[in-house]
């Protein structure tokens, strides 16, 4: 079928000039739908591999129900981006000094040698992996590695609506029964949660990112700009990446200290409404309180949710929960599960309503995103 002139044109310009594409696409679309009006797919723990088997069974053995938990793994990341997710999580452990990660203790369990000999876990910065010792199966080691793995898929696709990072800041201490000599995690102090968003920006240029200041703009804070004067737009965005903290309490609090309406920082965070950081929030189960997560929609803030939780569904083949996520009108819902475990047998699996990875908000104003048209905004223009 030929394609309409202006899409070729579009397409030419894509070859050299992406901002000047999009800028003349947006003009096609009006100003079009904004970041907080349309919803995509993402994935929890997007790095994990669920551990080795003879290891998972010693888990079970003291913690059944973590045991159950960790049965999931994730496609690589690359594959993951390549079947519609567009929000992706990370777990960091700072690593300073290097090599704290570099022993597996839990393998003393099994029988194992815990040295993992792999120059990458000894190498200084921040390293990807759920439970320290236990479950450090995952596909990329460090955090830069991650990050690599998404740039480079971004690159090749310039036209991708904005990608969603979200990082949790791990540093929680795990009971060592056996006393096999588990890592204590290196706390996020100032200069840990700093190496954060030193380490994104060494991949991502700042034009590559959309940050709090980029938002926030003349506004007096944060909240205040994305309550009164919204997100940018879908299509100026298009081919970029944007950031945010899960932890919240002191975590958070420490990344906001010295930086109002998180001023000079990549990330959002999951901050309080009313506060001048508030403009993202992390609500897991939206049958809990589905009133809690359209109201912050259709204040203007961005919400994350989850379409499965802790292997429950998955096992039991229960939907109701994604059905629940996809309704509530977050932006983002995750799941564990863009293929089915086929341990579980019941073809367990999330998807975004419609196939394409991204469409209409549910709650969004119909003047704001055309569904006959979103398709578009990740249209692959010649």
């Amino acid at each position: 079928m030929m394609r309409s002139p202006p899409l070729r044109l579009l397409g030419n310009l894509l070859r050299g000039s992406l901002p000047l594409a999009s800028s003349l696409l947006a003009g096609c679309f009006d100003s079009g739908p904004r970041l907080n009006e349309i919803q995509v797919l993402g994935t929890h723990n997007s790095y994990h591999i669920q551990p080795r088997a003879a290891l998972l069974g010693a888990i079970a053995s003291f913690e059944p129900e973590l045991a159950a938990t960790l049965e999931y793994t994730h496609l690589p990341l690359r594959e993951q981006l390549e079947r519609g997710a567009r929000q992706l999580e990370i777990d960091v452990y700072a690593d300073p000094a290097g090599g704290h990660y570099a022993r597996r203790a839990g393998l003393l369990a099994i029988g194992q040698d815990p040295s993992s000999g792999l120059a990458e876990l000894n190498a200084p910065g921040l390293k990807v992996l759920h439970i320290q010792d236990l479950d450090f199966e995952t596909h990329c080691l460090s955090f830069v590695a991650c990050l690599q793995t998404i740039r480079g898929w971004s690159r090749e696709h310039p036209t991708h609506v904005p990608l969603m990072i979200m990082i949790e800041a791990k540093q929680d201490p795990i009971d060592d029964p056996l006393g096999l000599g588990f890592a204590v995690p290196v706390p996020f102090g100032p200069a840990e949660l700093d190496s954060i968003d030193a380490e994104i920006r060494s991949v991502f240029s700042d034009a590559d990112r959309i940050t709090p200041d980029d938002v926030r703009g003349g506004a007096e804070t944060l909240e205040r700009a994305v309550l009164e004067h919204g997100w940018p737009s879908v299509l100026e965005s298009r081919g970029r990446v944007m950031f945010s903290l899960l932890n919240g309490d002191a975590t958070r609090d420490g990344y906001i200290e010295g930086h109002p309406s998180l001023a000079g920082r990549v990330m959002f965070t999951t901050s309080p409404v009313g506060t001048p950081e508030a403009a993202f929030f992390n609500v897991n189960d939206a049958r809990a309180d589905p009133s809690r997560i359209a109201e912050l929609v259709a204040a203007g803030y961005l919400v994350r949710t989850r379409a499965d939780i802790d292997t429950i569904e998955a096992r039991s083949g229960d939907t109701s929960l994604q059905a629940a996520a996809f309704a509530s009108g977050a932006q983002f819902v995750s799941t564990d599960y863009l293929a089915p475990n086929p341990a579980f047998g019941t073809g367990y699996v999330a998807a975004l309503p419609g196939g394409s990875p991204v469409r209409c908000n549910p709650l969004a104003e119909r003047h704001a995103c055309d569904a006959s048209r979103v398709g578009l905004l990740e249209a692959a223009l010649p």
